[in-house]
């Protein structure tokens, strides 16, 4: 995917090519911009895009095999998030429908939805968890009881079909 391809994925989605186009020239003259003082851009599940330093060394020209020396020199680095790394591992976890970046609260209205039914999960399993709890306590006394029992009956002895026929 190329510049343009970008602009028309994103003109679907905010509506009008000039709109995508502003916004895509923003953001990438902010990064272009933080990056070349120093800084670094972290987004969240994206990755960061950092400002690195390499250090002068010796290079070979390859027509003429003489050695060059290659001046010191700071290049931009990108390091890819861990959601965007898994995204790439795995295309059929990312999500169908919405962005695949989108932030949890990014929707007011959908916000308390989420947090009632976040309550309400945390309810279920804290009692899933307790009556497992009891299930498996119950278990673990039914199981001593047991071995307590067969520890404490006489083991009997097998009698086989051969040794009573040799007996006769």
């Amino acid at each position: 995917m190329n510049k343009s391809e970008l602009l028309k994925a994103l003109e679907a989605k905010l509506g009008s090519r000039k709109a995508a186009a502003d916004a895509l020239e923003a953001v990438v003259d902010t990064i272009i911009r933080e990056v070349a003082k120093g800084g670094t851009v972290g987004i969240t599940g994206f990755g960061t895009f950092e400002k690195v330093a390499r250090a002068a060394r010796t290079g070979r020209n390859p027509r003429t095999g003489e050695t060059v020396r290659i001046r010191k020199t700071s290049v931009p680095k990108f390091r890819a998030g861990t959601q965007f790394k898994e995204y790439v591992a795995a295309p059929s976890k990312m999500p169908k429908s919405g962005t695949v970046g989108q932030r949890a609260s990014a929707t007011a209205s959908a916000a308390p939805a989420k947090k009632a039914a976040a309550k309400k999960a945390a309810k279920s399993t804290a009692k899933s968890a307790a009556k497992t709890a009891t299930t498996t306590k119950a278990a673990a006394k039914k199981a001593t009881a047991t071995k307590a029992a067969a520890k404490k009956a006489p083991a009997k002895k097998a009698t086989t079909k051969k040794a009573t026929a040799r007996k006769k």
